[in-house]
């Protein structure tokens, strides 16, 4: 909401100063880019604590579900071998 008042503001102040149509648009695209911007980085930053707890917990996640993966490749190969030496 605030990108889009600056930009109205910013419109308005340069069609009172009397810069040219082509001026204004170029100046209203170049100022949205900004702001834009401006705004995804300030959302990051207040984001910035939940997506280090998100991280954490698959962090967290990952590291438990080694043990089963594991053992899973375990038995899955421990079933290959006994497969190999019974065709032998």
């Amino acid at each position: 909401m605030i990108e889009f008042l600056f930009l109205v503001g910013f419109t308005i102040a340069l069609l009172a100063t009397g810069i040219s149509f082509i001026g204004v648009i170029a100046a209203m695209v170049v100022g949205f880019v900004v702001m834009a911007l401006a705004g995804m980085i300030g959302l990051v930053f207040k984001m910035l604590p939940w997506i280090i707890v998100i991280a954490v917990i698959i962090w967290l996640l990952k590291g438990r579900d080694k043990t089963a993966k594991n053992a899973r490749d375990y038995y899955h190969k421990r079933s290959r071998r006994s497969e190999r030496a019974r065709r032998y």
